[in-house]
């Protein structure tokens, strides 16, 4: 179990790092809505590593509650990957994320007509969550939290459907003759 756990949760961590850092250095407008679809993708690999724990450990039948905390640990490790990989994203960066975060914030602001006491107090706010952002200690929580309540419902769904054996079933492998 230890083992699916580590596979899937560094696999489904390091699609859905790799595919928000690459929607991030690639040309375009990228919406929060595009993030959450790739985390959900790379998130399936909870639903892949629980059906293989039931299928090849369990001989096929999986109560709930098991399966459930084969997908919570898949999707803790999965968070745990996306944060030490967005860590190492920010280091080899020089921090400046957030830094462009803001402009790109205050700059869509300033076009949508936004001036004046409205747009001093959302730059004031905007240098706040700059300062918060440079705390490891807040960050790194933060940046879990984008992806854990995705892998929980994705582990709470998992769960509820491949505790059904009909459910995607395992395949029977050709006895020889």
């Amino acid at each position: 179990m230890t083992r699916t756990i580590l596979t899937y949760g560094l696999i489904s961590g390091l699609i859905a790092i790799l595919g928000i850092i690459g929607t991030i250095i690639g040309p375009g407008d990228h919406s929060v809505w595009l993030g959450y679809l790739i985390m959900l993708l790379a998130l399936s690999a909870v639903l892949l590593g629980v059906k293989q724990h039931r299928d090849r450990v369990l001989g096929g039948v999986i109560k709930f509650w098991p399966a459930f905390l084969v997908g919570l640990g898949i999707a803790v490790i999965a968070g745990l990957v996306y944060v030490a990989i967005w860590e190492a994203y920010l280091a080899l960066t020089h921090y400046t994320f957030m830094d462009g975060y803001i402009d790109n914030i205050l700059a869509a602001k300033r076009s949508a007509g936004v001036t004046g006491a409205a747009y001093q107090k959302l730059a004031a706010e905007m240098e706040a969550m700059r300062r918060n952002y440079a705390n490891p200690l807040f960050r790194m929580p933060m940046t879990f939290v984008e992806i854990f309540p995705v892998g929980l419902l994705v582990a709470l769904a998992s769960a509820a459907l491949l505790r059904n054996p009909r459910f995607l079933p395992a395949r029977s492998r050709p006895t020889a003759a």
